[in-house]
């Protein structure tokens, strides 16, 4: 057994027990460990390089039955509503360091595909469905506009109806797997703020599903970012699209609704790959202090190394407790919002946290790209950002409390 997988075994031990994972769990954590070490591990540098990952990626995911799992058989999928898979293939990706990849899987199976699963008709599954578990169909959401944020109520993107279809206007920016993408979730405003009612800004939102080869829709640049340097994260720019409207999902106003109500289980993925990394950045730091030395002896000897290592596996175990827990929670449909926000801002903070210690006691070498806790630290940064940010996380858990 490798020094990593040993490292694990009591975390997984505890994690099975807590929910109950059985042979095929097992099975499925084991095939993707293989595949993340054996395949994304030696790629990753050359896809960090290209600034997106292959097609191949997806279809070798798809092939190795990770993506998907909600997708019904009918639809080439094993039509398995199971977080429990979601979060086994976004750890063991995110353990090895490979974030990129992290994000771009969550989001096929965690972030986008439940709005297919949930709000699309019987006919416009049996459209967009094919190919998603697979992996031959790639999906992203477009949410995030350069002038709102996080602010969903502040979407300005229209869409104005015209005969059968809806003329669409706009632009929106951070859209991951924004050049790989065959099918957007594009959130866009059917009725103004003040139509909806002056204190209602969150009315009029409406929820489109569009081809990424939709005459109209133009993809930006591949945006240069401080980390996750293999995804593929673009501008998008609306320009007269014309989508029909048997491409919309739900009624017209119902958009702020279903963003709303399939966050938590996006903030619950970005909680597990928080977690996973930072799992995963602290064993990396223990193998290396244990062989590098200074002033004649292991780092690992040092009482400050000690010290700050005991704190963050501390902090990690509390935090995988917290993770298990929701999880759980959320097998039953019983994670409120409030609780995915507390679990999302809390672990991502926490991943930071957990970069920045490690690639100090790397010293100058944490700082050199060919060390894997370089790459960490710039790509935890984002956690706190993206999702929700932490103050919106804050904001969220203090309206729970009636302040």
């Amino acid at each position: 057994m490798s020094a990593f997988d040993r490292e694990f075994t009591a975390i997984d031990a505890a994690t099975a027990a807590r929910l109950d994972y059985g042979d095929e769990y097992r099975a499925l954590r084991t095939a993707v460990r293989r595949w993340a070490r054996e395949r994304i591990a030696p790629e990753l540098d050359a896809w960090e390089a290209a600034g997106r990952l292959p097609r191949s990626f997806f279809t070798d995911a798809g092939a190795l039955g990770m993506l998907g799992f909600a997708v019904p058989e009918r639809y080439g999928g094993p039509g398995l509503r199971d977080y429990r898979c979601h979060a086994i293939v976004v750890e063991e990706i995110a353990r090895i360091g490979a974030a990129s990849c992290a994000v771009a899987v969550s989001l096929q199976n965690d972030v986008v595909l439940p709005y297919l699963t949930d709000l699309a008709s019987d006919e416009q599954q049996a459209r967009w469905l094919p190919g998603v578990a697979s992996g031959e169909r790639v999906l992203a959401i477009a949410m995030t506009e350069p002038g709102a944020g996080s602010d969903l109520a502040g979407i300005r993107t229209r869409a104005r109806r015209e005969g059968d279809h809806y003329v669409i206007d706009g632009a929106k920016t951070f859209v991951s797997n924004g050049q790989n993408a065959d099918l957007f979730v594009v959130a866009a405003r059917t009725a103004a703020a003040d139509e909806a009612g002056a204190a209602d800004r969150r009315g009029g939102l409406t929820l489109f599903v569009v081809d990424g080869r939709t005459p109209g829709l133009v993809r930006g640049r591949n945006l240069a970012k401080l980390g996750l340097h293999a995804q593929d994260t673009s501008e998008l720019q609306f320009d007269a699209m014309r989508v029909p409207a048997a491409d919309r999902l739900g009624a017209e106003g119902e958009g702020f609704g279903q963003l709303v109500h399939h966050l938590p289980q996006e903030r619950l993925s970005l909680a597990a790959g928080a977690v996973a990394a930072a799992e995963g950045v602290l064993v990396y730091t223990l193998e290396y202090v244990r062989g590098r030395t200074a002033f004649g002896q292991p780092l690992a000897k040092f009482q400050n190394t000690r010290f700050v290592l005991a704190e963050l596996a501390t902090g990690l175990d509390l935090a995988r407790t917290y993770l298990n827990d929701c999880i759980a929670e959320h097998l039953r449909s019983a994670l409120t919002p409030a609780r995915a926000a507390r679990l999302k801002w809390w672990t991502t903070e926490l991943q930071t946290k957990v970069a920045d210690r490690c690639l100090q006691l790397h010293g100058g070498y944490g700082y050199m790209r060919e060390y894997r806790v370089s790459r960490a630290f710039a790509d935890a940064r984002i956690q706190t950002i993206y999702g929700g940010t932490t103050e919106i996380m804050k904001t969220i858990v203090a309206k729970d409390l009636d302040l």
